[in-house]
């Protein structure tokens, strides 16, 4: 009984240093506009942009999905910091976005 206790304690030692070292070696980066974006839409996640909620309208703007910040609920003023910040800050591979407002 103490010897398979002991061997199964081993080996889920070893198999969550694997799985530690896996996710180190292929963790994805993501794109921090994305989580940013999302931060400055109201937070409503009524879909009235046809993105399900604010966090689909941050990916499909980070993605180039769209070139439209169209979150009707949004103030103008807001959408056009989304817009200055979007134009403004490069992702990952260095390019800025070329987005408007509605």
């Amino acid at each position: 009984m103490l010897n398979s206790f002991i061997v199964m304690l081993v080996v889920g030692c070893i198999l969550g240093f694997v799985l530690a070292v896996a996710s180190k070696v292929f963790e994805v980066k993501g794109d921090e506009r994305e989580a940013t974006v999302t931060a400055m839409l109201p937070g409503y996640n009524c879909g009235s942009c046809g993105y399900p909620g604010c966090s689909g309208l941050a990916a499909a703007l980070v993605n180039k999905e769209t070139d439209t910040v169209n979150c009707r609920p949004c103030k103008s003023d807001q959408r056009a910091k989304i817009v200055d910040y979007l134009n403004s800050t490069p992702g990952p591979d260095g390019e800025t976005l070329k987005v408007k407002s509605i």
